[in-house]
């Protein structure tokens, strides 16, 4: 008997077009990804009645939802869907991503190909997105899924899925932070998040939620950076509004995306003495709305 084995399993997707619903011909997208945690979660409806013996004799399924993260290598293209999902909006031609108002929803399709199970998941959103940027390393992306509903089945939605791209992932050795306007070579780690704070909005008499609810576009995020003088610790300490982008690029094709956050604020400044070594500060922080970019936060390719 086989066992469904990791190297042998996928993860594809598609827009959808109306929300929780897999189109009758469906077109799939390979999504390459380094693992995942989609699964369905059901609510447990327990009885109250109080039995002479002690025991429960009620247990129910109740609502469903989907829940889980999908950890990547991020790279130019592939991911752009969930980008869009993740800022509620969408790319101009131009490559401007910026925080906008309109949700998107996926359909994806785990596939263990060794065993030929197939776990459809419906009405999938971005509820947050997180980047790291660390040294010697490939830039790191998370997306939080939120979603309406599971099916297993023995054969794909689609049995020919469109390939992702070729592109490489980014890197950090190419990678280049501006802080307050001026080029950083003192960074050691940059950590940043989007939370939309999804949930779903159960009614009665269904088990499934008819739409997903949103709060706003919360953006935070901790960089790290060697103790050399007081210049950015004054920047929390004095409240000081500044600025943060980086711009990430692949090294065979040149593709760069560049994050923009024209407006932050560091709500803290640890200094800790870890050991002999270099000191390092944590400064936490807060991406605040920018008039001139109209936008808490931006992405731009090229």
């Amino acid at each position: 008997m086989a066992f469904a084995q990791g190297s042998r399993s996928g993860l594809s997707y598609m827009v959808e077009s109306t929300f929780g619903t897999t189109p009758a011909t469906p077109v799939f997208l390979s999504l390459p990804i380094n693992s995942h945690s989609l699964s369905l979660i059901k609510e447990g409806i327990e009885s109250d009645e109080i039995r002479p013996d002690r025991q429960i004799a009620l247990l129910r399924h109740g609502n469903r939802k989907v829940q889980g993260d999908i950890a990547v290598d991020l790279r130019a293209d592939d991911f752009d869907d969930f980008l869009e999902s993740a800022f509620f909006g969408q790319f101009t031609t131009a490559g401007v991503l910026k925080a906008g108002t309109t949700p998107q929803y996926f359909s994806i399709e785990d596939r263990a190909l060794d065993i030929a199970q197939y776990r459809l998941f419906t009405g999938c959103a971005v509820n947050t997105f997180s980047m790291s940027v660390n040294p010697n390393a490939i830039v790191k992306g998370t997306f939080g899924l939120i979603g309406k509903n599971m099916a297993q089945s023995g054969t794909s939605v689609d049995a020919t899925i469109t390939s992702s791209s070729t592109n490489e992932p980014f890197d950090s050795f190419t990678a280049v932070l501006t802080e307050g306007g001026g080029a950083s070579a003192i960074v050691t780690s940059l950590d940043m998040t989007i939370d939309n704070s999804l949930q779903p909005t159960f009614v009665i008499g269904s088990s499934t939620t008819p739409q997903l609810e949103y709060g706003r576009a919360k953006v935070t995020g901790s960089m790290q950076l060697y103790y050399q003088d007081a210049t950015m610790l004054n920047k929390f300490l004095n409240e000081t509004s500044s600025s943060l982008v980086i711009a990430v690029t692949d090294s065979t094709t040149g593709n760069t995306y560049t994050f923009t956050m024209g407006t932050v604020k560091y709500t803290g400044g640890d200094v800790p003495l870890a050991n002999e070594q270099s000191r390092i500060i944590t400064m936490p922080f807060h991406a605040l709305y920018n008039a001139s970019d109209a936008t808490t936060i931006k992405v731009v390719k090229s």
